[in-house]
């Protein structure tokens, strides 16, 4: 969608820095913009949507777009304006997958899921193999739940292995969570893939496919990383954290209502979790493999997001929910309490589409892309670096996703890459989006406090393992797309 408008927009060179000419004024409007973003984020603390919607106003106007251009006219009230167009036309298709991916984890989570899953790994595993199975749990159970439901769920399994075996928290929180930030990073239904497999028009299929090839890997060399930091540092059971999970899960459950005796099935979990990825895996590649028929348009309805997404949180309410006892009421409203902090992401992902708009729409992205392209570095490698860059200086790998998908669309327009290389790019600019997380995110605090870790040694042990995670997911997405 943002190549064809890198494609049809002709570059603007008016606006407020029209006395510099042509592309030095578009490239001084871009660094202006990304200034401003970062102060607003970090100095002037305003919320990245509207951080996001000011920028792209602000950069729209000084590169010479018209005021109709950015918000149309209340006579015509037909014509889509800059930033509706922006807005929707990302929010047209995250929105759907993040909603269903959201309540398919929610029911998954309450549940008792992680629990059942935790278990039997921890059973399969033994207790010498503790943190690898730790490490399993967080992968599996972090493609539906997002990464901070994920700690909330699964920081009980960790305080009781640690407490079993009398051993360092980091030597099992780290493994774990590692298994949730690379689902989170490199997996749909999560937001930061999704939004940028949707700004760069790319299948979900190749998403998951790259995300499991790079994510894979990844995941390995920070649990090597897990396991030699963890038996390095110690730190102990922070028991005031316990106790506080176990009470919000005690209220949860009161909010539910009653549930069945009948335990969770690992099995079932395995099948809820895999059945989307599945069904859209192979939606993608019939469209490959197979020619133009019936059983390809069927294989390729079933296996769009949309569908696969709501057959797995169907299978999910039967399985988990009504089979066991739970009534609509509790279905109802396990599904509608995990819709509300969806609300702050998808307006940052909104935001973030309308500065790729604004981008692409004044010709600041087309200035970028000339001058990246004259660079001589590989459009692979200039997504990582910018990502990276954006991430450690604001925090939000949402925002570094979306900005850097807005900067990088033209340079891939002009190569007419592959979806399959265009999924590696987006796995680069995932794995920049989570690189050296520290003070200025939120992750680094909710780490901190959950494990009862300083934060001197969250710096040692969180902050370069997600360094680890992002530079060899990077590395491997690089040596994949010289043969893609």
């Amino acid at each position: 969608m943002l190549f064809a408008a890198a494609e049809k927009t002709p570059p603007h060179t008016g606006g407020l820095l029209a006395l510099i000419p042509g592309t030095g004024g578009l490239l001084t409007v871009a660094a202006l913009g990304i200034i401003l973003l970062l102060v607003l984020i970090i100095k002037v603390r305003l919320q990245p949507f509207v951080a996001l919607l000011t920028v792209s106003i602000a950069v729209g106007l000084a590169a010479g777009l018209s005021v109709t251009e950015l918000f149309g006219t209340v006579q015509n009230s037909d014509a889509v304006s800059m930033i509706e167009s922006g807005m929707g036309g990302i929010l047209g298709h995250v929105a759907i997958i993040i909603g269903l991916g959201t309540m398919l984890g929610a029911i998954l989570e309450v549940s008792g899921g992680a629990e059942a899953l935790s278990a039997r790994l921890l059973g399969l595993f033994g207790e010498k193999r503790a943190p690898l199975a730790m490490g399993l749990t967080g992968l599996i159970f972090g493609i539906p739940v997002f990464f901070d439901v994920g700690i909330f769920v699964l920081a009980p399994i960790v305080y009781a292995a640690a407490k079993r075996s009398g051993k360092s928290v980091l030597l099992y929180c780290m493994p774990m969570l590692a298994g949730l930030s690379m689902t989170h990073a490199f997996l749909p239904p999560h937001p930061g893939p999704v939004a940028a497999a949707g700004l760069l028009d790319v299948d979900l299929g190749w998403i998951i496919l790259m995300g499991v090839v790079c994510g894979i890997p990844a995941v390995l060399a920070a649990w090597a990383y897990a396991a030699w930091i963890g038996n390095r540092v110690f730190v102990d059971v922070p028991q005031d954290m316990l106790e506080a999970v176990e009470e919000s899960k005690r209220a949860v459950a009161r909010d539910v209502g009653e549930r069945g005796e009948k335990p969770v099935s690992v099995g079932t979990v395995f099948a809820i979790i895999g059945t989307p990825l599945v069904l859209i895996l192979a939606a993608t590649f019939s469209s490959i493999a197979l020619d133009p028929s019936t059983g390809r348009s069927v294989i390729e309805f079933i296996g769009h997001p949309f569908v696969a997404l709501t057959v797995a949180l169907l299978l999910a309410y039967y399985l988990l929910g009504l089979r066991r006892g739970w009534s609509r009421k509790s279905l109802e409203t396990v599904s509608t309490a995990s819709l509300k902090p969806v609300g702050n992401i998808l307006l940052v992902v909104g935001a973030g589409g309308i500065f790729g708009a604004v981008l692409q729409g004044s010709g600041v992205a087309q200035a970028l892309a000339d001058v990246f392209g004259d660079a001589g570095l590989p459009v692979i490698v200039l997504a990582y670096l910018i990502s990276l860059v954006l991430r450690v200086a604001q925090g939000s790998a949402t925002v570094a996703i979306v900005t850097t998908a807005g900067i990088v669309a033209p340079l891939l327009a002009q190569s007419d890459p592959s979806q399959a290389h265009l999924a590696l790019v987006i796995m680069a600019i995932s794995a920049g989006s989570i690189f050296a997380s520290h003070v200025n995110d939120g992750g680094f605090w909710m780490v901190a406090k959950y494990f009862g870790i300083s934060e001197r040694d969250t710096l040692k042990s969180w902050t370069v393992l997600e360094s680890v995670l992002s530079v060899a997911g990077f590395v491997v997405a690089a040596l994949v797309s010289v043969f893609v």
